[in-house]
């Protein structure tokens, strides 16, 4: 069985803690298996490639490296700062996320 993680692809987050502290960005990839996030512009780390056909010239190519989820906190859609979450059933009886901060569901 699979986790059940706070944070999906598409979500804003913002880093809470460590180097990229403050910085926020949209998720690309989350990796549940190892509870790590990949988050766009986030934690740059620089990677040296031998020349290919899609860098002919090689060199080195910035990139975006995973974050721990511990370390990510989701952006409340209204007020655009970190809140906790917490899920709950609409009105449709269906199970959402929803901020904790402001009680707004989150899409």
């Amino acid at each position: 069985m699979q986790k059940k993680l706070n944070i999906k692809k598409g979500d804003t987050v913002m880093v809470i803690t460590g180097e990229s502290k403050g910085q926020k960005g949209r998720v690309l990839e989350v990796d549940r298996d190892k509870d790590r996030a990949i988050v766009e512009g986030v934690n740059m780390v620089s990677k040296h490639t031998k020349p290919n056909a899609k860098a002919p010239q090689g060199g080195i190519i910035k990139k975006e490296a995973p974050v721990h989820i511990s370390n990510l906190m989701l952006v409340d859609p209204t007020s655009g700062k970190p809140t906790r979450v917490g899920k709950r059933l609409n009105e449709k009886n269906k199970l959402v996320r929803y901020s904790k901060k402001s009680g707004e569901e989150i899409k």
